[in-house]
């Protein structure tokens, strides 16, 4: 079994996770757009039995466009969000794709809330696109 290890900007704030995720998904939501700066956030699931947390973080919680709640915890030092939780999926993490800094990351098999995608975003083929994502 893999493990691999995320982290924020600083490395204060470290995550675990065993395995491969159970998912990695796109993300074109306007609130993910804001949250990492880009286009769209590149996300993948755990379980929460995969998962060790090591450090401080500060917790954000916010109401998602399917209607659940969400709570990200980043940095206090750097400001960078690690991980999450999703109130519509309580037995995993979020783990942003990008804290891993792998570049032989498992590709995303999904993409959601496409109705926000910026026109000049391709998706790769095969890649299941939902215009939204119900709770």
């Amino acid at each position: 079994m893999s493990t691999r290890i995320a982290a924020c900007d600083c490395g204060r704030l470290r995550v675990q996770c065993d395995g491969d995720p159970e998912i990695v998904a796109i993300c074109h939501c306007t609130h993910c757009q804001r949250r990492t700066g880009s286009a769209f956030a590149s996300n993948a699931y755990f379980l929460k039995e995969k998962v060790g947390i090591e450090g401080i973080s500060k917790p954000f919680t916010r109401g998602s466009d399917s209607g659940g709640k969400m709570t990200f915890f980043f940095c206090p030092e750097c400001g960078g969000t690690v991980y999450w939780e999703l109130e519509m999926l309580p037995a995993v993490y979020g783990v942003g794709v990008g804290s891993f800094a792998d570049s032989k990351f498992p590709a995303p098999v999904m993409a959601i809330w496409a109705e926000n995608k910026h026109h000049w975003v391709n998706m790769p083929d095969g890649l299941v696109e939902r215009q939204k994502q119900s709770a």
